[in-house]
């Protein structure tokens, strides 16, 4: 059985996301924004405290608020770290992004591997599928876990919306629900037959 614990991190209160089953304690740590020493510790003693064990490092997509504690994640536990290979420019220019903001960042690692659907991972004995939903930038995945039926969208889609394109790597044309792009439904559906119950959507912003 896989757990989901949402942690708000960063001056972007972007949502970030520890998964793990809850036999072996394999996790994955999902788009880690901790921004400081504080943010860091609330990370590290929630894995500490539930004994859980890294195994993957995940970005659905590399805009600066999703990767900012990727490097802390990395060098304390040396997860496997899993990106989109179409946002491997944004990830290598994570100053750049971060000068944007005036911010001070600590650069992110070097990806082990980069995530494709053909890409087969498991917490435990639990799937993980990734489904591939650009627009929010060139290479954003969704992580579909299809035995507790749920999916953790990034900045694919909100409760309300889809997610800006007008940020770096964003195209309105490829997102989700636009005329150019795919249906919508392929984040919310298209691993769950239509008769069973949808799945729960977590976002980087808010859930439904």
């Amino acid at each position: 059985m896989v757990k989901i614990k949402k942690f708000v991190f960063n001056p972007f209160s972007e949502n970030t996301f520890i998964v793990w089953d809850d036999h072996t304690k394999e996790s994955a740590v999902i788009d880690p924004g901790c921004s400081d020493e504080v943010e860091e510790n609330e990370l590290s003693e929630f894995i500490r405290n539930n004994d859980l064990i890294p195994k993957y490092l995940i970005n659905t997509h590399c805009h600066l608020d999703h990767i900012w504690g990727c490097r802390f994640v990395k060098e304390k536990y040396n997860p496997e770290y899993l990106i989109p290979e179409d946002d491997l420019t944004l990830l290598k220019n994570a100053s750049t992004q971060a000068d944007m903001y005036s911010i001070q960042f600590n650069g992110p690692p070097e990806p082990d591997n980069f995530i494709s659907e053909k890409l087969n991972i498991k917490l435990g004995e639990s799937p993980v599928e990734f489904l591939f939903t650009p627009g929010h930038t060139p290479g954003e995945f969704c992580l579909y876990f299809p035995n507790e039926n749920f999916c953790i969208v990034g900045d694919v889609i909100f409760k309300d919306s889809i997610g800006r394109t007008d940020l770096w790597g964003g195209d309105y044309n490829t997102a989700p629900g636009s005329s150019g792009g795919p249906s919508i439904i392929p984040v919310t559906e298209r691993k769950a037959p239509l008769e069973e119950k949808k799945p729960q959507i977590h976002s980087s912003r808010n859930n439904w």
